[in-house]
């Protein structure tokens, strides 16, 4: 299961952060748009705790709904860390 856990993490922060890298590119200095993946990963990572407290076994290859929380959360905060790097040195080249 933890082995499942870190796959599906490192599989999401891996496409997390090329969707946010294609939307630092592609939207405007001023637009948060760029954070919105993470966000949404970070929010789904609570929702899936929550209900593995509230519904008992469901497994989803491999991993419990538990499991696919952490790595949701995992995924929204290395790709948000990242995500406000780069957009740091874009509103730099801007100024």
């Amino acid at each position: 299961m933890i082995s499942a856990t870190f796959m599906i993490a490192a599989i999401l922060t891996a496409v997390l952060l090329i969707v946010s890298l294609i939307l630092v590119k592609a939207t405007p200095a001023k637009s948060y748009l760029t954070y919105f993946p993470g966000i949404l990963s970070f929010a789904a990572g609570l929702i899936f705790l929550l209900f593995a407290t509230l519904i008992d076994r469901i497994w989803i290859m491999g991993a419990g709904l538990g499991g696919w929380g952490i790595a949701c959360l995992f995924a929204a905060g290395i790709t948000l860390m990242v995500i406000v790097v780069f957009d740091s040195f874009r509103q730099v080249e801007n100024a």
